[in-house]
């Protein structure tokens, strides 16, 4: 199943796509269309892949890089999580100092380390969206930037569950919310999104396929677990009933492709599902 997120209007005839706030002010002042479609955040359609631990992003990621290879592709810094390192500062020379594997701390004792975990990987997707955009972009037709995972799903899918998992505590839970709240407000359009690919699958499905990759931090992941990202995933991108603070973001499209089969080795499956892509961008 793929699809786009519609919301109805009440009288209306039928289901309409609801339009972004400026762009509802452009048409009612009597404004060019093309007013209100502008893309926020620069010059190209940006766009993340969201979606369960293990559903298939990084090989959906590589699917689109090899489709469109004119496209720029931010993937998840899982190896920075892995290997947390000091940066150095001006002046300084390069550090090499290793602090360990923050991805495999969180994962062994999620109560100690959640908040510092969900800290450190929010500040890595928010520097992966203030990325300038590579030349090669600036000079295609349509530049179109993917980021897997974003600074918004690190917020309501993950950090929301460990939440109320009570592997953070209220007061963690209050100044991550608060500190995020106030980066995404001061950076504004510069990290703005204009969609959303999820890419869906049952938890059964998600389990499978992480038994597969065989990741060593992800040994002792649990069916329920993943089930509760499920839910998380579906209340805020399908369901919509997750609370969102920014408002940029509150109605953004969402494309929801269905992943359950397999369609890494399978080339029809993924003619089709690159082909939905395109026709998603063209609707933004």
């Amino acid at each position: 199943m793929i699809c786009i997120s519609f919301r109805a209007r009440a009288g209306g005839r039928g289901v309409r796509p609801l339009l972004p706030l400026r762009l509802r002010r452009a048409a009612a002042g009597g404004l060019p269309r093309c007013f209100g479609m502008a893309r926020r955040g620069g010059p190209a359609w940006r766009l993340s892949i969201e979606g369960n631990i293990a559903v298939g992003k990084s090989t959906f990621v590589r699917l689109l890089g090899k489709t469109f290879p004119e496209w720029q592709m931010a993937t998840e810094p899982v190896a920075k999580w892995q290997k947390v390192q000091a940066s150095s500062t001006r002046g300084q020379a390069s550090s090499s100092q290793n602090f360990g594997n923050l991805l495999q701390m969180v994962y062994q004792e999620p109560s100690r380390w959640s908040y510092t975990f969900q800290t450190y990987s929010f500040m890595s997707r928010l520097k992966a969206q203030l990325e300038p955009l590579s030349e090669k972009l600036l000079k295609t037709r349509e530049p179109v930037q993917i980021f897997e995972r974003s600074v918004y799903s690190d917020r309501y899918i993950f950090a929301k569950n460990l939440f109320e998992l009570g592997h953070l505590a209220e007061i963690e839970w209050t100044i991550y919310q608060d500190l995020h709240t106030f980066l995404l407000q001061e950076f504004g359009d510069r990290i703005a999104l204009h969609g959303f690919l999820y890419l869906q699958a049952t938890p059964e499905k998600c389990l499978e396929r992480l038994h597969r990759r065989g990741r060593p931090e992800e040994k002792a992941i649990q069916l329920e677990y993943l089930e509760q990202l499920h839910t998380q995933h579906e209340n805020w991108l399908v369901k919509k009933t997750t609370e969102v603070h920014f408002e940029n973001i509150r109605n953004a499209p969402v494309f929801v492709a269905d992943v359950n089969n397999d369609f890494e080795d399978d080339p029809a499956e993924q003619e089709e599902l690159m082909r939905k892509v395109k026709a998603f961008i063209k609707t933004l």
